[in-house]
């Protein structure tokens, strides 16, 4: 598999997977898409992109990085909120890959760039033979995951931003 894919649509878009010097624009976009207290500290973030760069992928348009997704691998089907501080690199097979981040600069929205996102670590944990891609949402954005073929599983356990969470899990077998 390649490094990077350049996308037909639009040409100028390149997914490609994070660096530590992507770690501002990172922060911006985290900052923009999500409260203070949903939002991933940038500790948090340089520690994912430390231990699992193979599940930290970026949209960058024209040289700008515009949307973000990365979660470790677990063994387990749900998320814990210990993921949000605490992980391990990622096996190099099995297990089910986590979303612990999406995020799409706010001047980017609705043009697919976050269904590209998810499409490409799809492809990644698919290639790892993970069994499932597995997220929580907010109820306002079932929606948007069920459309791409996740199953709302139902209330999560996180207390996450003291937020009600539900598990969107997507088989990949």
């Amino acid at each position: 598999m390649s490094e990077t894919l350049n996308l037909a649509r639009p040409p100028q878009l390149l997914l490609r997977p994070a660096t530590a010097q992507d770690l501002p624009q990172l922060i911006a976009i985290e900052n923009a898409c999500f409260t203070p207290q949903e939002a991933a500290t940038p500790a948090a973030f340089a520690l994912r992109l430390q231990r699992i760069p193979d599940c930290f992928w970026v949209a960058q348009l024209h040289g700008q990085v515009i949307g973000l997704i990365n979660g470790p691998v677990v063994a387990e089907r749900y998320i814990r909120d210990e993921l949000f501080k605490q992980l391990n690199a990622s096996p190099a097979t099995g297990g089910h890959q986590t979303v612990l981040g999406l995020a799409v600069h706010p001047a980017h929205r609705k043009l697919g760039i976050g269904r590209l996102l998810l499409s490409q670590l799809e492809t990644v944990a698919r290639t790892a033979q993970r069994e499932t891609v597995t997220l929580t949402c907010l109820q306002d954005r079932v929606p948007f995951y069920e459309a791409l073929g996740n199953v709302n599983e139902g209330a999560s356990a996180s207390v996450h931003a003291a937020q009600v969470w539900l598990n969107m899990v997507k088989p990949l077998r």
